[in-house]
């Protein structure tokens, strides 16, 4: 009895003493450059005070006044929330399509696919980048050389970053290729927790595939498809590697998205406040999404 009364008191402190290493290094490591940005948006710091250590002035609101009243600032956002829009959507439905695909082949051909997309995920992004980067080039790119194969094409010289919207496919498939393993395999756990008795009993009654798919599949994995789509919208959101890698880390104004406008207004023009303050409105739409992750997790039933 002595030792269950023991451990009755420890447990309650347990929980917190095996997370509390995890809490000090998160607190070290994000805390302080988090901490440090928020002050930084709020001063005028300039390469004076930069290089002498003075404490920069401080500016109030000014920063945010600055780029909320920047109609460029708005193209930008817009354009962040369009390209993550169509990026995530792009990897979710090509991932489901993936892990429905493992899903149905033999269990060999299952683990070469497995081992395939791992292979691709454990790719840094400068090496994605650049064999992307001559896939699509205009002088010696495969893309080009393939299309213009085909009867009526010629894209001879072709550069696909004249046009943005061309540019912005490309970097889109780029990020799709570095994302889709993930969205794949977790998918793929989850149409194995499909019992297939559902399925069964579903075809019995004369539904369809894609009823079956529909109305039986999905709601079973639609907390895991959930978690990936919001992750997935959280992760491009922040796009910066992948733009500023194809872009030979001169990506021009309408290639701009938050993280790289962010970028550039700290270290390029050297305005680092207004860096900053772009930098923690984005922070700002993260948490945003992330509340929205967490609202759906709790509805879902994920989180107790």
């Amino acid at each position: 009895m002595s030792g269950d009364r023991v451990r009755r008191r420890r447990s309650p402190l347990l929980p917190y003493l095996l997370i509390g290493p995890t809490v000090i290094a998160l607190v070290l490591v994000l805390g302080y450059p988090l901490v440090d940005m928020v002050v930084l948006a709020f001063q005028d710091m300039t390469r004076e005070q930069l290089f002498s250590g003075a404490t920069p002035p401080w500016a109030g609101l000014e920063q945010f006044r600055r780029i909320l009243g920047d109609g460029f600032f708005w193209t930008v956002v817009f354009r962040t929330l369009l390209f993550t829009a169509v990026s995530v959507a792009v990897t979710v439905v090509c991932g489901l399509f993936t892990a429905m695909l493992m899903h149905r082949v033999s269990p060999w051909v299952r683990a070469v696919l497995a081992g395939v997309l791992v292979t691709v995920w454990a790719m840094p992004a400068m090496v994605a980048a650049s064999i992307f980067r001559w896939l699509f080039d205009a002088d010696y790119g495969v893309v080009n050389w393939v299309l213009s194969r085909l009867p009526g094409v010629d894209l001879a010289k072709h550069n696909w970053f004249t046009d943005p919207w061309e540019g912005f496919a490309v970097i889109i498939a780029v990020v799709v290729w570095g994302s889709l393993p993930f969205a794949a395999i977790t998918l793929r756990a989850a149409l194995a927790q499909v019992p297939p008795e559902l399925e069964e009993s579903a075809v019995l009654d004369g539904a369809r595939s894609f009823q079956v798919f529909r109305h039986v599949t999905i709601p079973v994995i639609r907390p895991v498809l959930l978690m990936v789509t919001t992750l997935m919208a959280i992760w491009n959101f922040g796009v910066f590697n992948q733009i500023w890698l194809m872009r030979g880390g001169q990506p021009e104004r309408e290639y701009y998205l938050l993280g790289v406008y962010s970028f550039i207004e700290s270290f390029a023009v050297n305005r680092y406040s207004t860096g900053a303050a772009i930098a923690l409105v984005t922070v700002v739409l993260l948490l945003a999404g992330s509340v929205v992750y967490l609202r759906q997790m709790l509805r879902t039933g994920e989180i107790e």
